[in-house]
């Protein structure tokens, strides 16, 4: 009977113990129910212009930055393509340097070196040298904008990025550091759009706007005004705003940390 009523105290004391240790935290559902990301690069290398599309669409489709797209094919004017034409969507391959030896019986001569040409740059060229080439991503985001979040990302019906309702002449920020890659009302859909390279992965987007603050290979930093909130190509004033990886649109509440006002 002894050996019972230990036996009967030590599972009271135990059920006590395990009803005392604290809950696990509740976390942000807005933030950290997402699952993490693992982008993969994309093995496209070359594109077919199809009706509607133009140079800026297809760099914005496959993160790129159209100035650098028309140096790789040639295109001094980024706004003369063609439907059917095929657009590559990686640098070219560097020329090889011919390593062959002269014959043994021909020895090479002495005749004075002739200076080599210099380079002739076009706008587009001489802008491509512009173009950040940072390798690592953003350790930080925020919000381009106060305001409600009016409709949430969902790719299933088209809503590649996520609306935030405000007030015109609002500023729009910089979510993070990087450099203006876009700044104009190419891409039917957006209005005034602005596009900002982050690294070689990541890019943002900010339409709709009513007036550009940035010009294209600028510098921004995090939160630094871009833009004034506006209803450009819109039926209400309101921010569309997007973060894509390799050219694809992703969630961007993976990304964004706090609310947005």
């Amino acid at each position: 009977m002894r050996r019972v009523g230990w036996l009967v105290l030590w599972v009271a004391i135990l059920q006590g113990c395990s009803f005392s240790q604290p809950r696990a935290p509740i976390r942000d559902a807005a933030r950290h129910n997402h699952p993490v990301r693992h982008p993969v690069q994309p093995t496209v290398d070359h594109v077919i212009v199809q009706p509607g599309e133009n140079l800026f669409r297809i760099a914005f489709e496959h993160g790129l930055d159209y100035r650098e797209l028309a140096q790789w094919n040639g295109l001094s004017d980024p706004s003369k393509i063609r439907v059917g034409e095929s657009l590559r969507l990686t640098p070219p391959p560097e020329r090889p340097v011919s390593d062959k030896a002269l014959p043994a019986d021909k020895p090479a001569t002495t005749s004075p070196p002739v200076p080599a040409p210099k380079p002739v740059s076009t706008p587009v060229q001489a802008a491509v040298s512009t173009v950040d080439t940072t390798e690592e991503a953003p350790s930080s985001w925020g919000w381009p904008a106060q305001g409600k979040v009016v409709t949430e990302f969902n790719e299933n019906v088209g809503a590649k990025g996520i609306d935030i309702a405000g007030k015109r002449g609002s500023p729009v920020l910089a979510t993070a550091p990087g450099r203006v890659i876009y700044a104009g009302a190419g891409l039917r859909g957006y209005g005034k759009l602005i596009i900002i390279k982050h690294s070689k992965i990541l890019l943002s987007a900010y339409g709709h706007n009513d007036k550009v603050l940035v010009t294209e290979g600028q510098i921004v930093k995090l939160g630094q005004p871009i833009a004034e909130m506006g209803s450009t190509d819109a039926d209400r004033v309101k921010l569309h705003f997007e973060i894509r990886e390799y050219g694809k649109p992703v969630d961007p509440m993976t990304y964004l940390s706090g609310s947005p006002g």
